[in-house]
């Protein structure tokens, strides 16, 4: 008997939400749960706005399994948002991004594992029969780093805690600075004066502790993982089939 079909015995949810941008590696992950878990209720959204209205719209599930390259977050502020509305939810991380700074900052986050993306269906299972038995999950690839001291760069984790900060527009016009539009550009994509565009930029440097344009693309740049590659998706859904 495989280690998923034991997990089984142990992980006893009967409500998860997956959160991915990829319908195929959800519907994969969904039938995968309900399959092996017998689980009464499987909720699948494909971005982070779509995961706070299921959210807000009824019962906390029993576990969120998260993936980390969502088009509407930026590193972990989707992990940050989705845990300020509701602390006490556990959530897995699931990401094409394993590498040992992301499953670091993610789990100093307070994430209750990591799962990479491409593992197979016995890794899956064995973290989420541990986070049923309340202990963390970590990966066999995973290798501890020291701390970062106070002189290191902004860490990913605080950039993606400030990253949570900001509005819905706010962010919109983080992502145009990021990609070099000026204001009378960000101005015309967005529908708003350039005057707006301002106010709302000196509103965003302040809440990302920044005092201009290029340290803001910096912190971004911070926080951002690297998108998972169409292969990576292919080999990921392969794994849960």
């Amino acid at each position: 008997m495989s280690n998923f079909a034991s997990a089984e015995k142990h992980f006893s949810a009967s409500h998860i939400l997956v959160v991915d941008d990829h319908p195929l590696y959800c519907d994969a992950m969904a039938a995968s749960l309900s399959s092996a878990f017998k689980i009464k209720q499987v909720n699948s959204v494909n971005s982070l706005e779509g995961a706070m209205k299921a959210l807000g719209a009824g019962p906390t599930p029993d576990l969120v399994l998260l993936d980390l390259g969502l088009p509407d977050a930026t590193g972990l502020s989707g992990f940050f948002q989705l845990k300020e509305h509701c602390q006490d939810m556990p959530i897995v991380v699931i990401s094409a991004d394993s590498s040992d700074d992301t499953i670091q900052a993610a789990m100093d986050a307070g994430a209750m594992g990591f799962v990479p993306k491409d593992a197979p269906r016995t890794v899956i299972g064995d973290a989420l029969a541990q986070v049923q038995e309340g202990a963390r999950y970590l990966p066999p690839c995973y290798c501890p780093k020291p701390r970062q001291t106070a002189q290191d760069p902004v860490s990913m984790q605080e950039a993606s805690k400030r990253i949570a900060r900001l509005t819905p527009q706010q962010r919109r016009i983080m992502e145009l600075i990021s990609a070099g539009k000026p204001n009378k550009v960000i101005a015309y994509e967005l529908s708003v004066a350039e005057g707006t565009v301002k106010a709302h930029i000196t509103a965003l440097l302040r809440r990302l502790g920044v005092s201009n344009r290029t340290q803001a693309a910096v912190l971004v740049n911070s926080a951002t993982l690297n998108r998972p590659q169409s292969l990576s998706d292919t080999n990921a859904r392969a794994q849960l089939s």
